[in-house]
């Protein structure tokens, strides 16, 4: 068998594994919205396209384009964290089969490169290199400027992946794609606008206009994806092989009893549960930094610099800080439970008091964004106001949204396994839920705010809130007898995805 053979062998068994899924037949509804959300989408950027091609072609400068290809990029880099998973989950089938060592990982690698995700960006490129061929450009340079815009996204979806493995075993190797990035985008941000005009003049006239089109473009992508596919061939197999073979330093670490919490009885012993997993669970852990480091930059961005002062934008940082924990993991709700779920149900209401444990611990961590978003209170950027009717309202309303998938989510959710694990939504009405809560207060608070005031918004956000809040033991125990009515069915569920 050759490697094509096996390329589209293995596709069909990626395929085929995808529809036996317990999870298939619902990700069927929630792919539906998805398909919504992509349909808006393309249709925004078909007007972006068209509108940035027309600048090209009035002015007469093709590469208008270039100039915002690092936020396209940056988008597309952010965009993958959500919907692509690294190849690597699907290669542990196949390491003790007859096939060669690297076969494997370079057809899921290849398989990356012709993901026709990466195709999506074309809805831009293509309007906006059709009015640029309208406007003069040679059929040839406009087919040119078009596969080279696609050979930056593929670029792109080859650095994704080293980023995304080098991160899965260590949350410092965020340093690298902020520092990438940040190189990309500061001038926009922080140069003053004379000084702006100066270097985007210099750029312009020294690089983008004699090279941005020529074979030395073709030749550097063309060189750049051919080393990230090669570090990635490498890389990736490497640590594959480290996590399957579970080879990692150890040292004895002191272990504490949180005693404390004793007074609560099996609340607290739940309490301690949830506590050491987010010390422990690499995947669980990682996600506490990563909320921690984006709501402490976004906060010192409102606070100290010119960017996010929309009403929208401060609005949605501000909800989205005391949403991150919750939507994150609370979508996944009762999935690592999975691991054990057989032990929870030995005991009569076992797992109701397990819910409201994880409750009062999400409530908790909530002081953490509330300290951490104390810098643009003081700057005059956030009021108290603001701060209490957001973390209220993820309290009450976002926090009973999102504890319902407990009645609905029957995937084990590996404790540990982060790259050979399973996909970050097990099924897309997670996803959907997760946008709906960072998104529906924000839209509340800006219709009562046309019609009354942002104080009159956020004190009807207070209320709602705390009306939940002090409520949670009644649609608490309604989410506890609705997952009893499914247990056995969640059960099998849980049984069949270990």
């Amino acid at each position: 068998m050759n490697k094509i053979q096996l390329f589209f062998l293995l596709r069909k068994h990626t395929k085929l594994s995808q529809k036996r899924h317990p999870m298939f037949e619902a990700n069927q509804y929630g792919k539906f919205f998805g398909y919504l959300f992509a349909s808006i989408m393309a249709v925004e950027f078909i007007a972006l396209g068209t509108f940035l091609g027309w600048i090209a072609a009035k002015e007469g400068e093709q590469e208008v384009l270039l100039y915002g290809m690092p936020f396209i990029l940056l988008l597309d880099f952010a965009s993958r964290f959500m919907t692509q998973q690294t190849p690597l989950m699907l290669v542990k089938p196949y390491l003790l089969t007859p096939i060669k060592k690297y076969s494997a990982i370079d057809c899921f690698l290849i398989n990356q490169v012709f993901d026709l995700g990466n195709l999506f960006w074309m809805v831009m490129f293509l309007p906006y290199v059709f009015i640029v061929w309208c406007g003069g450009l040679s059929t040839w340079a406009a087919l040119g400027m078009l596969f080279l815009l696609h050979l930056m996204v593929v670029v792109n979806s080859q650095w994704y992946l080293l980023v995304r493995t080098l991160v899965n075993q260590s949350m410092w190797w965020w340093a690298l794609p902020i520092a990438f990035y940040g190189a990309m985008i500061a001038p926009f941000i922080l140069l003053p606008d004379g000084v702006a005009d100066k270097v985007f003049d210099f750029i312009g006239n020294n690089i983008l206009e004699p090279f941005a089109f020529s074979w030395w473009s073709f030749a550097l992508f063309a060189i750049l994806f051919v080393i990230f596919f090669i570090i990635n061939r490498s890389l990736q197999m490497r640590f594959i092989y480290s996590e399957i073979s579970k080879v990692e330093k150890t040292k004895m670490k002191h272990v504490s009893e949180f005693s404390a919490l004793n007074r609560f009885g099996q609340i607290g012993e739940y309490l301690k549960l949830e506590i050491k997993s987010t010390m422990r669970n690499k995947a669980i852990r990682s996600r506490f930094i990563q909320g921690i480091c984006f709501i402490t930059f976004f906060s010192l961005a409102i606070a100290f610099g010119n960017i996010y002062q929309g009403d929208f934008a401060r609005n949605f940082l501000c909800l989205y800080a005391f949403v991150f924990f919750g939507a994150v993991n609370l979508t996944k709700v009762m999935c690592p439970e999975g691991n054990y779920i057989d032990l929870l149900m030995v005991h009569e209401e076992n797992i109701l008091k397990l819910l409201t444990a994880k409750y009062y611990y999400y409530c908790a961590i909530l002081l953490l964004p509330l300290l951490l978003q104390l810098p643009p209170v003081i700057t005059g950027q956030f009021s108290i106001l603001m701060l209490l009717a957001y973390m209220f309202t993820a309290t009450g309303p976002i926090y009973c949204m999102l504890f319902q998938m407990a009645v609905y989510n029957k995937d084990t959710l590996p404790l540990n396994d982060k790259i050979t694990g399973k996909n970050q939504m097990e099924n897309k009405w997670q996803a959907i839920l997760s946008m709906v809560t960072m998104f529906a207060p924000v839209v509340v608070v800006l219709l009562i705010e046309a019609l009354f005031s942002a104080t009159t918004a956020y004190l009807i956000l207070i209320v709602i809130g705390l009306a939940f809040t002090f409520s949670e033991p009644y649609w608490m125990r309604n989410i506890y007898q609705r997952m009893m009515t499914r247990r056995y069915e969640n059960l099998e569920g849980f049984h069949a995805t270990r």
